[in-house]
């Protein structure tokens, strides 16, 4: 008996039918379809034969490969590496396999992989991840070229979805929308009110801020959404006690030092005047924060209490315990799979998340 592989004229002979008939029923075929009985009778001959399909033939038949394109900013961060492994599972069901890519923040990353993967014709692609402050909205003043460049980059990106989507792929973005295109939003801004509400509910009034860079969307609207709320409750929090990091551990480290430093250093600022918490605008900045708060010789909650966001699985591990808004990931990683891939006809409405207290801030009486 022969070891050479099965190919599929012999099982489209075997079959009783065409060739094309054939490779329409196993392949697909993204133009015609076949009769219900003929697909069987070619499915089970192909069974029987132990025919292998070849994977070009079916991304030829169907105009698409079987890759999901997933696109975040920072693999080795656990809000991202939890996404990646949600949206993972969720193809497997779907018979797709995932493609990974870190762009590190940097949006011509992110543009040339959308690029890559409407040339490799992959089957969807999602965006996990912040986007960009509008231009008009960034702090500070900036030249008319930065302007015209940040404008230039979110056009480019948007347009390269756009292109995509057109051509038949299914595009779906976490976080925040590029343009109309489909997402799964999440409200940071009303999260952070949220935990603000909460905080200010178990007695704490005197409050810091760890903002994030300045030009990233879901920093921005963490920040205004924490610091407007308080504004409402009467405890406005001073500009002196708002301090910009990176979105990282160490960018939460060097963010607390300063702002620790501050409240040593400067004789003006009183005791009375220094923060009772401070709220990191993710957890693994409020990570680090912890760790600056101990290499100071201080402790939390007893010095100063500390509040993330995300609710990372890694805080779990976490001494003592952190407070955060708790983002159901697994649960949008899903809903951003099926968004890609069609499943759902409606995007899902913005999911806010939910205040998980813990002894990180204990609470005073004020």
């Amino acid at each position: 008996m022969s070891d050479a592989p099965v190919t599929l004229s012999q099982v489209a002979r075997e079959a009783g039918v065409s060739l094309a008939t054939a490779s329409r029923a196993i392949n697909g075929s993204a133009t015609r379809s076949v009769r219900a009985d003929l697909r069987e009778r070619v499915l089970e001959t192909a069974r029987r034969l132990a025919y292998s399909p070849d994977p070009s033939a079916q991304a030829m038949a169907r105009g698409r490969t079987s890759a999901l394109g997933l696109v975040v900013h920072d693999i080795a961060d656990p809000y991202f590496s939890t996404i990646a492994a949600g949206v993972a599972r969720a193809a497997e069901r779907e018979g797709l396999i995932v493609t990974l890519s870190s762009t590190e923040h940097s949006p011509e990353r992110e543009l040339a992989f959308v690029e890559l993967a409407r040339r490799q014709r992959s089957r969807a692609i999602i965006l996990a991840g912040s986007r960009g402050v509008p231009p008009e909205a960034l702090p500070g003043k900036h030249s008319a070229e930065v302007v015209d460049r940040l404008r230039r980059e979110a056009g480019a990106l948007e347009q390269a979805l756009t292109t995509f989507q057109r051509a038949g792929g299914g595009v779906a973005t976490i976080g925040q929308a590029v343009g109309g295109l489909p997402v799964v939003e999440i409200d940071n801004a009303g999260g952070a009110g949220d935990l603000a509400r909460a905080l200010h509910r178990i007695g704490y009034r005197r409050f810091g801020v760890l903002a994030g860079p300045p030009g990233l969307r879901t920093a921005a609207d963490r920040t205004s959404g924490f610091l407007s709320t308080l504004a409402e409750l009467g405890c406005p929090v001073p500009d002196r006690d708002v301090v910009r990091g990176s979105f990282t551990r160490d960018g939460g480290h060097e963010a607390m030092t300063a702002l620790l430093g501050r409240t040593a250093s400067t004789e003006a600022v009183a005791a009375e005047s220094t923060p009772e918490v401070v709220f990191a605008v993710n957890d693994v900045m409020a990570v680090g924060a912890m760790a600056a708060v101990r290499d100071a010789g201080l402790s939390v909650p007893h010095d100063v209490a500390v509040a993330g966001f995300d609710d990372i699985h890694t805080l779990r591990d976490v001494s003592p315990g952190l407070t955060t808004v708790r983002i159901p990931l697994d649960e949008i990683s899903e809903a951003a799979t099926a968004l890609a891939l069609g499943r759902k006809d409606e995007t899902p409405a913005p999911v806010r998340g939910e205040v998980v207290l813990r002894d990180s801030t204990p609470g005073t009486a004020g």
